[in-house]
């Protein structure tokens, strides 16, 4: 190797397109939102911060900033020099910058097209589901780029076995007796291989039932939609309310005009499924639980 090449790997690391080591990615017992797009995920970045910033700072007021001020008395700090004083200001900068960075925060969700934004204090399907909500009511398109946002209360790891221990305890909140409800399950899996939707769907419906035998699968107009997004190793779970009149949590089809909204329940539930998520996406499948009450279960492809 030529002594050349041996500086040029030392300076630049050798291998670029490694990602370095501590490089924020999307992992288990994280929460947040699941964004995805058509191409340009820089674009559909800076386009969720936006959203999310002007609907969270509205459902929870505007984000403060840490009081970044000491305890010291102002004759102390007329004592600092030029240089001491410059250095507690730029701490101050970045101690702010990293507060404001806190309520949401971009992570590699490690698939093409998907943008995972990591929430903080904020209640991911409460905030989603306030903005799909008023994107409903106003018919204002506010993304160019961004296609669905699917928030994600739970993760855990995409095996059976950690799938089925981690459900059983997220589900009980919405479906554990006495609580009921009709519902679906949607499951959509990413650069993933070790996992059939079939059986995904059939253990997921059979965990349902355990809870409460009184909950039955809806596909025309559930009162919930279990979500199940797997991604590599992960995977993201959320149990959400009027996933059939948000269009699936489409941005871009819930803020079309009224002559798209009339449709009945039969209707709104086949052009959901004519027009699909609208999205690109390389090795996945997503597949919804089809019939019902008695524990028995199939799968309909999309």
């Amino acid at each position: 190797m030529s002594e050349t090449r041996k500086r040029s790997r030392k300076r630049f690391g050798g291998h670029a397109h490694k990602k370095q080591k501590g490089c924020r990615e999307l992992e288990v017992g994280a929460q947040g939102v699941l964004i995805t797009c058509n191409m340009n995920e820089r674009k559909c970045t800076s386009e969720a911060f936006s959203l999310l910033n002007e609907y969270a700072d509205a459902l929870y007021g505007p984000e403060q900033p840490a009081d970044t001020q000491d305890s010291r008395s102002e004759d102390e700090e007329d004592d600092e020099d030029a240089e001491a004083a410059l250095k507690k200001e730029v701490s101050q900068i970045q101690s702010s910058m990293k507060t404001h960075q806190q309520r949401f925060t971009a992570v590699d969700s490690g698939a093409n097209n998907v943008v995972f934004i990591r929430t903080h204090g904020v209640d991911p399907e409460q905030l989603v589901h306030h903005i799909l909500s008023d994107l409903h009511q106003t018919k204002k398109r506010k993304s160019r780029v961004i296609l669905r946002m699917l928030p994600v209360s739970g993760t855990c790891k995409a095996f059976p076995e950690d799938m089925e221990k981690f459900l059983s305890v997220f589900l009980e909140r919405w479906f554990k007796a006495p609580q009921r409800a009709t519902y679906q399950i949607c499951f959509k899996a990413r650069n993933s291989s070790h996992n059939k939707r079939e059986e995904v769907i059939k253990d997921v419906a059979g965990l349902v039932a355990k809870l409460n035998p009184l909950n039955k699968v809806d596909l025309t107009n559930p009162e919930l939609s279990i979500i199940i997004e797997i991604i590599k190793t992960v995977c993201c779970v959320s149990v959400l309310k009027d996933y059939t009149l948000f269009r699936k949590y489409n941005l871009q089809e819930v803020a079309k005009g009224p002559a798209n909204q009339s449709a009945g329940p039969q209707e709104a539930a086949n052009q959901t499924q004519e027009h699909g998520d609208g999205e690109k996406v390389d090795g996945s499948a997503e597949s919804h639980a089809v019939s019902t009450g008695n524990g028995k279960k199939e799968a309909e492809l999309e």
